[in-house]
């Protein structure tokens, strides 16, 4: 059974520029119900845009806690 996580993130296209150099390869964030979880930081290639990373994320992980995929949800 995947887990599927909500995080906010907001990053700009300045702080990339580490994780695109390999200073950062761990991106840890907080969920919208307050947990911490921590992901590969070349996972946010899928999601870039011009000013960085920016918004409400799905993030999906395996039953072995293994990320599957992240998305941006839609702004309401």
């Amino acid at each position: 059974m995947h887990q599927r996580l909500l995080v906010a993130l907001n990053i700009s296209s300045q702080q990339l520029v580490r994780y695109y150099e390999g200073s950062v390869s761990t991106i840890v964030a907080r969920t919208t119900n307050g947990r911490t979880v921590r992901f590969p930081a070349n996972v946010l290639r899928a999601v870039v845009q011009s000013d960085g990373v920016h918004g409400i994320f799905e993030l999906v992980f395996d039953e072995n806690r293994k990320f599957v995929s992240i998305k941006r949800l839609p702004d309401v």
